[in-house]
């Protein structure tokens, strides 16, 4: 066997070894197991990573906000202890992952990492129940939806990384194409009350409505071809 070819096995086993350590300290827990758990530790430590005006409009109870996109998120950590559990959420999973796996990397012993974020949180019922309408209402939403053209609605949001790949396509679709589709982009952050109806549990998704009925329902990344093939 040709030595440089054992120094690349070597070198694979070493970094597979390394990134085993990182992710044995990550737990990634569905919304009730993680609400479990918050519940049964004692003076848990919660960290919200997402922005300060998200975390604003809405929180886990006694969460600390630490803003994954600053740059000093790691030095605003040195308020938590590395030796106890911390649990980590975001909006919708991205930027808790992230967040995470740099905890691990410096040392922190045990994180539990929200699968979904709030979306999931919500969508399980674990939400403080609340009256309060954010954004358009279902009457503002069906009035939408009244096209003799196909509807297309995106929900997005300025920090989610695949909602900012689709948006150029998306917005040359909404004027190029506007004689065979109508495409409306709902800000997810401003339209909680719809989505929550809608039951709407990750970023981006696509509803595609053709004389008021739903015809396609996609969550996630959709590349322009493929988007190209169910609008058009």
């Amino acid at each position: 066997m040709k030595p440089f070819f054992i120094t690349f096995i070597y070198l694979s086993i070493i970094l597979s070894s390394c990134q085993a350590q990182t992710s044995k300290n990550i737990q990634v827990l569905e919304a009730p197991a993680f609400a479990e758990k918050i519940k049964n530790t004692a003076n848990a430590q919660i960290l919200d990573v997402r922005t300060p005006q998200e975390f604003s409009g809405e929180h886990l109870d006694k969460a600390k906000n630490i803003n994954w996109l600053n740059a000093d998120f790691e030095k605003n950590t040195a308020t938590l202890d590395k030796s106890k559990p911390v649990f980590v959420y975001c909006k919708a999973g991205s930027r808790s992952q992230k967040a995470a796996e740099k905890l691990a990397e410096i040392g922190f012993a045990t994180i539990y990492d929200l699968q979904g974020g709030i979306l999931k949180w919500e969508a399980a019922g674990l939400s403080k129940p609340s009256d309060k309408l954010v954004g358009i209402n279902r009457q503002q939403f069906e009035v939408l939806l009244k096209s003799d053209k196909k509807v297309l609605i995106n929900f997005f949001a300025s920090w989610c990384a695949p909602c900012k790949q689709m948006e150029p396509y998306i917005s040359k679709m909404q004027k190029e194409n506007s004689d065979k589709v109508v495409i409306v982009r709902l800000n997810a952050d401003e339209n909680k009350t719809i989505m929550k109806e809608l039951k709407v549990e990750e970023l981006p998704t696509l509803l595609l409505y053709e004389n008021n009925n739903l015809k396609w329902k996609s969550s996630g990344f959709v590349s322009e071809e493929d988007l190209k093939k169910q609008i058009l």
